[in-house]
């Protein structure tokens, strides 16, 4: 709203009641309502309220200031900063390897793209990104589609309680439970893995993990269905849904939104084709678009998109019959482990152990310095961006030539996403600004780093 028309009845600029040419605007913080329910017949309300943080759509800390004329929103502004982890400034603190353990925690719903999107950086200034060994590309591609699969997953449980279909939320939180278990069973965690290192990864499959995820593939594709078929041409889905959130390719490019809500407009966008990374380039698979730029378009792109990271996956377990090494030869890069569950707990196996302290004084030197101070990057300054189950995700890294970065800046989707929300839902529904901020599946650990 311009400030020009204001007129303000008080110096206070957040005074309970204020003038504008359209009328008064009255602003509530509960147990005031009594004061302008009873306002003059006939004469023009406007009511600036709070949703959030509390409301079950804002998937954490999101407020969403909202001004409305009746039902109708005329004005909608995110207020965002409750959470602020300090992640991107921590790192300047830890080496380049101990900043995986940081940047996982961001969007906590795709740690996997995250640890990616970092360590690509990393390998970058390195000048090691074609040493990577084909086995640990092999398995980033195959962890980060399985975790694309899961994050949809939420978005559709997340999504469809929030608009009612508590049916569609068990489901979708049902299926998660089988990709979390393989996590859990290759990472040893179910969140916040940690797996990917700068190099490869922490350490191989373990045995039988291959066999799991093929048994699973067709139990997921199998349940998913059930989710499909309930929400899919369903009267009631579709009226809360179909033409909900607009937002057509001018108003994406405008705002810079990338990922589902970009493709649902009709343009195949989509990094894995666009710059290939992991070697995505070797791997057949579509990408998916809608051209209806809503709320509804974008939940069957989820529902498509997931599909299509199950066959990725499958083409990754036919590469993975071949072994080989998960770790860059390089022993001034490659950090040691070889991880199992003891007594305290998950880290180095005891033998692992042995045989580092056996090696030889300078090898176990060598480890110690590696493991205390870490590897030292050349200084420069690079971008790495992939394609995360919300769009573009990309590492800005900056080093000055030390065993720390200098700067790292992360540029996560749902930051840039959320700017979409003033442009969905002003003009419409109060209750229609749940389903398009669904529609967006925002993850505040990702916008407040």
């Amino acid at each position: 709203m311009s400030t020009d028309n204001l007129s303000f009845t008080s110096a206070d600029a957040y005074a309970g009641e204020y003038d504008t040419a359209d009328g008064t605007v009255y602003s509530l913080s509960g147990g005031d309502w009594d004061t302008i329910s009873a306002a003059p017949e006939g004469q023009q309300e406007r009511i600036v309220v709070n949703m959030g943080p509390q409301h079950p759509s804002t998937h954490g800390v999101l407020r969403l200031i909202l001004e409305l004329d009746g039902e109708t929103v005329t004005e909608a502004r995110c207020g965002i900063g409750y959470l602020h982890t300090g992640i991107e400034k921590n790192m300047e603190f830890r080496s380049f390897t101990q900043g995986v353990t940081f940047v996982t925690r961001m969007d906590y719903l795709a740690p996997f793209f995250n640890e990616t999107a970092y360590v690509l950086a990393v390998e970058k200034l390195l000048g090691i990104t074609d040493q990577i060994p084909e086995r640990a590309n092999v398995i980033r591609v195959m962890m980060m589609e399985l975790n694309r699969v899961s994050s949809h997953l939420v978005a559709l449980a997340t999504g469809g309680m929030e608009l009612g279909a508590l049916t569609a939320m068990t489901f979708g939180f049902r299926e998660r439970e089988l990709i979390l278990d393989i996590f859990e069973m290759i990472t040893g965690l179910r969140m916040n893995n940690a797996y990917i290192r700068p190099g490869g990864v922490a350490q191989d499959l373990p045995d039988g993990a291959v066999a799991k995820i093929r048994e699973t593939i067709p139990l997921l594709r199998k349940r998913m269905k059930d989710t499909t078929d309930l929400l899919i041409d369903n009267s009631i889905w579709m009226g809360r849904t179909s033409g909900i959130g607009y937002l057509d390719l001018t108003g994406c490019m405008a705002l810079g939104i990338t990922g589902p809500i970009l493709r649902a407009t009709g343009l195949p966008h989509d990094l894995r084709k666009s710059q290939p990374y992991c070697g995505y380039e070797t791997y057949d698979f579509d990408v998916v678009t809608r051209d209806t730029c809503d709320a509804y378009g974008r939940f069957l792109i989820r529902v498509d998109e997931m599909a299509q990271s199950l066959r990725i996956v499958e083409q990754a377990l036919d590469r993975l019959e071949t072994p080989g090494p998960v770790m860059i030869g390089d022993k001034k890069i490659a950090w040691p482990a070889q991880l199992s569950v003891g007594s305290d707990g998950q880290g180095n196996s005891l033998e692992h152990i042995k045989e580092i302290m056996s090696e030889s004084m300078e090898g176990l030197i060598h480890h110690f310095k590696l493991v205390t101070e870490g590897f030292k990057v050349p200084a420069g300054q690079v971008y790495a961006a992939i394609e995360s189950p919300r769009g573009e995700l990309g590492c800005h890294l900056v080093s000055a030539g030390g065993t720390r970065p200098y700067r790292i800046h992360i540029r996560d989707a749902s930051f840039t996403n959320l700017q979409a929300v003033a442009a969905m839902c002003e003009g419409g529904q109060i209750a229609d600004v749940i389903a398009a901020v669904a529609s967006i599946d925002p993850v505040m650990g990702g916008v407040d780093r």
